[in-house]
């Protein structure tokens, strides 16, 4: 039976032709499928479906999500990463030697530095949380080094992580009273309804590429995935080291929040989820 399935380009230009019309026709894809995104079921044979190739430098892994959570595209990872995801689904659902069709990647650690941005020394904090806004409940990200950044290049000691995202698109944020614009090209990665990756276009064009990695997927609650479902994109705040901490709860996150902005240690923006 032919699946309700949507194949980029660059999904196809990955599996080939022939693969892609297989699924199309319904040959390879499943029918029902738990949704990489959001964890719940879907049915390729009645709802649009997207496919997600997770790809390794030797290894790739197809899923399957609701097109209304993710759009079909390729999501490059380590190879680490890849086989530790296949090796721990075989262990616990599949005989040897067969590679399940829906396994996304998991890493392994907690946080990692974000490309072109932060030196080595320099780790992010990310943090997530329900955000009120205009009297609506906003999914965010808050995002904070562990130590100041300095310009790539420059033998400064001048904290500079602010300018560089300014420099990026991000905008000053001096209260919290309404949603920063959209800052197009930059996308939240939301699979397997955890948190992966922020990621960030390329200079010269192509797949966006990742300015932080979860190593370990980090965990999000009920609510804050489905205020993300539901507007489809997510704020990034983002402050100098010393100017939220890490918070055990929404309130106290917000008041940090606003004191970091009262402060003009704040900026943000509206990334699109999982866009590419």
């Amino acid at each position: 039976m032919p699946r309700m399935l949507d194949v980029s380009d660059a999904v196809r230009a990955e599996i080939g032709d022939e693969e892609a019309d297989r699924l199309l026709a319904g040959q390879n894809a499943p029918g029902s499928y738990d949704c990489t995104s959001c964890r719940t079921p879907g049915d390729s044979a009645q709802e649009r479906t997207s496919t997600v190739l997770f790809v390794g430098d030797e290894t790739a892994v197809l899923a399957f999500a609701h097109a209304t959570c993710l759009p079909s595209q390729v999501v490059q990872v380590t190879e680490e990463q890849l086989r530790g995801a296949v090796r721990s689904i075989n262990a616990d659902t599949n005989p040897p030697g067969r590679v399940p069709e829906q396994t996304p990647p998991q890493w392994s650690a907690a946080e990692q530095v974000p490309q072109k941005v932060v030196p080595e020394q320099a780790v992010l904090g990310v943090t997530s949380g329900l955000v009120l806004i205009s009297g609506e409940l906003h999914p965010a990200l808050v995002v904070e080094p562990t130590a100041p950044i300095a310009r790539p290049g420059s033998l400064g000691t001048s904290d500079e992580f602010l300018p560089l995202l300014v420099e990026q698109g991000y905008v000053p944020v001096t209260e919290l009273a309404a949603v920063p614009p959209v800052l197009h090209g930059w996308s939240v990665l939301l699979a397997m309804g955890q948190l992966h990756a922020v990621l960030q276009p390329q200079a010269g064009g192509g797949q966006p590429v990742a300015w932080w990695q979860a190593h370990q997927p980090l965990q999000v609650t009920d609510g804050w995935r489905a205020a993300a479902n539901k507007h489809q994109q997510v704020i990034m705040f983002a402050a100098p080291v010393g100017s939220i901490g890490r918070q055990p709860r929404e309130d106290l996150l917000r008041d940090a929040l606003d004191r970091a902005a009262a402060g003009g240690r704040l900026v943000a923006a509206t990334l699109p989820l999982a866009g590419t």
